[in-house]
């Protein structure tokens, strides 16, 4: 499994993995940038970095697992690698398994990213404008639990993205999928069933009903644990991809 790993790791080094990975949090980066030098007064750190784990979690999350499934798939894809990839001596789910971990794995770099980002950007910005620093003490204990929590919540928007992305050739349905998802949990923001909806269950965990915490928590968590191993028993069965 470690070999496999590795050489996955090195697909994605070569590809535009890195290059996603650094940009959707710097978005976000600028735009807390920008509103701090807009800022009358000054905000707690938490108030900040909370800002920011919103913004990932209600839009920037969902769209950038829609573009990173979708790169991660098509690497095997475009150049139709599978029959090549499901001919070597390695049992199959490993392959599937391995671009999961992968994807994963990513999230968490991209939402922690967000964080470091967010933090440099509002502290440049603090440079240029003192009068509206943030105030009080940055509990970077607290805002770690509430982006695992976010991670953790996604699971199950992740499986569902990844194992549509590995199952079709082309990048069509996948993409479709994830605008889709992400436009209607958009559009449906207040909806009491949201928290059942997978696009909608990261930014559940800034909700201030803790039922909604723990009711999105658990079905994306438990439910992306578990889709996530049958997406990848299903593709390892398939002949033909």
């Amino acid at each position: 499994m470690i070999a496999v790993l590795s050489v996955e790791l090195r697909k994605l080094n070569r590809s535009l993995a890195a290059v996603l990975a650094v940009a959707a949090p710097s978005l976000i980066g600028i735009i807390a940038f920008f509103s701090l030098l807009r800022a009358q007064h000054p905000m707690p750190w938490e108030k900040w970095l909370q800002m920011s784990t919103g913004v990932w979690a209600f839009f920037m999350l969902p769209m950038s697992v829609t573009a990173l499934t979708a790169l991660v798939a098509q690497m095997e894809h475009g150049p139709r690698a599978w029959d090549h990839l499901r001919a070597l001596p390695v049992a199959r789910w490993k392959l599937y398994a391995a671009k999961a971990i992968c994807v994963v794995a990513l999230v968490v770099v991209m939402t922690l990213l967000n964080q470091v980002i967010t933090w440099g950007a509002v502290s440049a910005a603090s440079a240029l404008k003192p009068a509206v620093a943030p105030v009080g003490p940055l509990d970077v204990s607290k805002a770690l639990v509430l982006n695992a929590k976010v991670v953790a919540a996604a699971l199950l928007m992740i499986a569902i993205q990844l194992w549509m992305a590995l199952r079709f050739a082309s990048f069509v349905p996948a993409l479709a999928l994830g605008i889709g998802g992400t436009f209607f949990s958009v559009v449906a923001t207040s909806a009491k069933q949201g928290v059942f909806f997978p696009w909608q269950m990261p930014v559940n965990m800034l909700a201030s009903q803790p039922w909604r915490v723990e009711t999105a928590l658990a079905l994306g968590g438990g439910l992306g644990l578990l889709a996530l191993i049958v997406a990848i028993a299903h593709l390892a069965r398939r002949e033909v991809l």
